[in-house]
């Protein structure tokens, strides 16, 4: 009988054991484990060569764990039997083993495991080398198993992380506290940057600041000092018609103004379609040596310009020089009270108020023109669930800013 329960004491342990290896290497972190073996940890050198091929890891443990829990219940069944006979030894052993498997073999050194996943399988590592090799046949046998299944279903699941799938994988990581959330916020931008298109990041053409191709040299030095812009726009006629880019440095030469007519100094422009990709379109720009990017409509207009830093910003977040005004664009005037700039793009508006608005406008002014079904004047209002907007300030055409007061009474009507 003692040598039974030493059996069975042994089969649990190892039955720990593995139980423990599957859950540390699946929940390892690969970069840690690179950085300890490139470091020249000897442990998790093996530890990350045994990682590298999952499958016969993984095969090799499920197969131990299955022997040592099936001699474990045997063994249990047989003592069982033999102390209290055939009738209440049996189902009593099932029960007891099973308890104890489930305690001590499987829950409590998985949930060690989990936290201390990287330790526990470097330190697992070198017996579970051995049984490789011990187990190899059988693996040999499942791993040519596998394949087999794989061409009889026709197997052929998509292994690449999607993108909805990589910025949940970093919602975790930052949740975790392996990175902050200026890190977090960074990462994500990188990872949706490819998404963006150039009329998601330009600025539109009523914002754009330009010259004649004919004006004198004091109406341009003028712009320049109006603008604070290091760089102006250049059209024939019409802004629909630029013909180049002009550069604060080589306008002021020396000690003042150049001589050379402004069709000899300035650059050529870079033109792309508002759907280009900007990954893309900053290819272009790079290789073309241009801070700007004028974006052509569908109808072969000028919708807008991209610049460098546009595309930076769409990184890192708003960059700001000596001549911007930092205003923010949801200002709080009052309890329940904002002043919103009307600029302001739709989903950032959306997040600001937790509203939910399904519309193809990108900023809050096209929403507004589009809810209302035409052009509002200053002063001119309406309510939209539990908000009331009133038009501040327009200028033309364009709405500019918006008084906004949240209420508790939900109404969308005009």
């Amino acid at each position: 009988m003692i040598n039974s329960i030493i059996a069975m004491a042994a089969c649990i342990i190892m039955s720990a054991y593995f139980s423990a290896t599957e859950t540390a290497f699946s929940s390892l972190n690969r970069t840690r484990i690179k950085a300890l073996a490139e470091n020249g940890n000897k442990k998790a050198v093996l530890t990350l060569k045994l990682s590298e091929n999952y499958d016969r890891l993984i095969s090799t443990i499920l197969i131990g764990n299955n022997i040592v829990n099936i001699a474990v219940a045997s063994i249990g069944t047989l003592l069982f039997v033999n102390m209290l006979g055939q009738e209440v030894g049996a189902p009593l052993s099932t029960v007891v083993v099973t308890i104890v498997v489930l305690i001590f073999g499987e829950i409590t050194p998985k949930s060690i495991a989990k936290d201390h996943p990287e330790k526990f399988a470097m330190f697992s590592a070198p017996m579970i080398r051995v049984l490789i090799w011990i187990l190899m046949p059988l693996n040999f046998i499942f791993e040519n198993w596998k394949k087999l299944i794989g061409k009889l279903f026709r197997v052929n699941e998509n292994s690449k992380m999607s993108q909805e799938e990589l910025i949940l994988l970093l919602n975790e990581v930052q949740e975790e506290g392996a990175i902050d959330e200026s890190e977090g916020k960074l990462l994500r931008n990188a990872v949706e940057f490819g998404d963006l298109e150039a009329q998601d990041i330009l600025t539109h053409r009523v914002d754009l600041e330009g010259i004649e191709l004919g004006a004198s040299k004091e109406e341009i030095a003028g712009k320049f000092e109006e603008s604070h812009f290091s760089r102006l726009l250049v059209y024939d006629g019409t802004i629909d018609k630029i013909v180049g880019i002009l550069h604060q440095k080589d306008f002021y030469v020396g000690a003042g103004i150049t001589s050379e007519p402004v069709s000899k100094i300035m650059s050529q422009p870079v033109f792309v379609h508002q759907t280009e990709k900007i990954d893309a379109l900053l290819q272009k720009m790079r290789s073309g040596k241009s801070h700007i990017a004028i974006v052509i409509d569908e109808f072969g207009g000028v919708a807008g310009i991209v610049t460098m830093e546009d595309i930076l910003e769409e990184l890192v977040g708003d960059i700001w020089d000596e001549h911007d005004e930092v205003e923010e664009p949801v200002q709080q005037t009052g309890e329940n009270s904002y002043t919103v700039y009307c600029g302001i793009s739709l989903d950032d508006f959306c997040e600001a108020f937790n509203l939910k608005i399904e519309s193809d406008c990108t900023s809050l002014a096209g929403w507004i023109m589009e809810y209302m079904g035409r052009i509002p004047a200053e002063g001119d209002s309406f309510r939209f669930e539990n908000l009331s907007f009133t038009i501040t300030k327009t200028n033309d055409h364009r709405i500019l800013y918006v008084s906004v007061e949240v209420t508790t009474e939900l109404n969308e009507s005009i």
